[in-house]
């Protein structure tokens, strides 16, 4: 603890956004670059180092949270960047993308503003690429066993690396053209930009990483045959199956699922599309969901050009503060965030008719209107009470002539044919069921990430890899694993 009274004397200060303006013309991350180190040395001054650190708890990575904050206080980054990457295999990638629970966790959140420790964490990564701290490390020497792993988001690529560096020869398979999944193919640039992966990825292929692109299990390969080429196999291909949204005029044209819209915006930044045929430019748009995908969805929007962006969340306007009786610390609270693209449609206001930046809470879709050409024009809401029973009198309408479904996914993608032909079995949620070493039904394959545990976040996804990883070790050597395994398949986030 380099300076013990610095969370009395240092404010929270973050890193700052680019204006609103200039951010909203590019698709490069919403951040001022180079404005974080500056300001991180104090901010990791601010860690309590606590007796009982509740930030361990609150991250699944189990990240050494007061340690790394220590070594960057005293600046001492090679040091930071070792027990960084000792828990977590993708930093740059959490440091971004994760809603950081970890800082809901925090002690000093009980009555202050917590450390800022995803920042404190994006800057360890950042520097450690810059420095040279994060080499490859192929293993000494090979195991003469063979994985497979199928899909290429965090789960996959966390399992593979570790598998990879334990001496295994491990092929991940990836039904894109692009490795990443939804990291490449969903996650919007002004969120990560995708140089981030690449460079990740070009570590893990110099460390012996195999990986096979435009290959869906299944179709392209037959599942039986890919378990009879490797000693083992782990199923990592997300919950990719959307939810519907079931009312009068889904039918009509112009209504998408979130997840058809984004990877086309994300191929635009690749260079693949010069425009998106989803494109919102001119358009009136409507997002149906509330979570981080609708907010993914209206910052495209927004960059794209829409003539209005409007989103619709079921739940009812969030408190500021966290509610310690019904969200007690250190639970991760539902509370009022402004994201960068909130921030944005708020100052554009690309909805004037919205409750907050662009949302209107406590909304619920009745049904679509269209034209006589089958296109949809409107969108007919009701205000609900916490219950989601519609309001008498508060019916609404608004322009709509596109729809974007962003309301979450039930569990992994069946139509390639993958879990009917190993025989899986599914949960009644329709994920893959398991067993507490992360093993199917079917020996030597396993299930690690979404597809098993159910739509998550990135953090539990890496944490999810790392401990299939173990476990797959345990199988290939007999029972003995040098790996670690920081999370059970049942364990779950802290609630109240």
């Amino acid at each position: 603890m380099a300076d013990p009274r610095g969370f009395m004397s240092t404010p929270r200060e973050e890193w700052p956004r680019r204006p609103v303006e200039e951010r909203v013309r590019d698709w490069n991350e919403v951040y001022v670059p180079g404005a974080l180190l500056p300001i991180i040395s104090r901010q990791a001054n601010r860690c309590m180092d606590c007796g009982v650190p509740f930030c361990h708890d609150a991250c699944p990575l189990g990240n050494l949270i007061p340690e790394w904050n220590d070594l960057v206080s005293r600046e001492d980054w090679r040091a930071a960047s070792e027990r960084l990457h000792a828990t977590n295999n993708f930093p740059e990638f959490t440091g971004r993308l994760c809603p950081a629970p970890c800082e809901a966790g925090c002690v000093l959140a009980i009555n202050q503003p917590a450390v800022t420790i995803k920042n404190v964490e994006a800057a360890i990564a950042d520097r450690a690429w810059e420095e040279g701290f994060a080499p490859p490390c192929p293993p000494e020497r090979l195991s003469g066993r063979t994985v497979a792993v199928v899909g290429s988001g965090p789960a996959g690529l966390a399992a593979a690396q570790q598998l990879t560096r334990a001496g295994h020869t491990v092929a991940v398979y990836e039904r894109a053209d692009r490795i990443g999944g939804l990291l490449r193919y969903g996650i919007p640039a002004f969120k990560m930009e995708k140089r981030h992966l690449n460079r990740r990825l070009e570590q893990m292929r110099a460390e012996g990483t195999k990986f096979r692109t435009s290959v869906t299990v299944g179709e392209d390969i037959g599942a039986a045959e890919l378990r009879a080429r490797y000693d083992a196999v782990v199923i990592a291909t997300g919950a990719t199956a959307w939810r519907e949204l079931d009312v009068p005029g889904r039918e009509l044209a112009g209504i998408h699922q979130a997840m058809r819209y984004l990877p086309l915006a994300d191929r635009v930044c690749e260079g693949d599309l010069e425009v998106s045929p989803l494109s919102a430019a001119g358009r009136h748009v409507v997002i149906v969901g509330g979570g981080d995908t609708g907010a993914d969805c209206l910052g495209t929007a927004v960059r794209e050009g829409a003539a209005s962006v409007t989103q619709l969340d079921i739940y009812p306007l969030p408190e500021a503060e966290r509610n310690e009786f019904t969200q007690p610390w250190p639970t991760y609270p539902k509370i009022y965030r402004l994201t960068g693209a909130h921030e944005e449609a708020g100052a554009l206001r690309t909805a004037p008719a919205a409750d907050a930046d662009a949302r209107l809470f406590a909304a619920s879709t009745l049904r679509f209107e269209g034209d006589p050409d089958g296109h949809v024009r409107a969108l007919h809401l009701v205000e609900v009470d916490e219950r989601r029973k519609p309001l008498p009198g508060t019916g609404r309408t608004l322009p709509a002539d596109l729809v974007l479904l962003a309301l979450g996914f039930s569990g992994p993608d069946r139509e390639d044919g993958l879990i009917d032909q190993l025989g899986l079995a599914l949960d009644p949620r329709g994920t893959i069921t398991r067993d507490e070493d992360f093993t199917t039904n079917v020996p030597g394959v396993f299930a690690a990430g979404d597809a098993a545990r159910g739509q998550s976040l990135i953090v539990w996804a890496i944490a999810e890899g790392r401990a299939v990883a173990a476990a797959v070790d345990r199988l290939l050597n007999g029972g003995a694993s040098r790996l670690p395994a920081p999370i059970g398949p049942y364990d779950r986030p802290m609630t109240a």
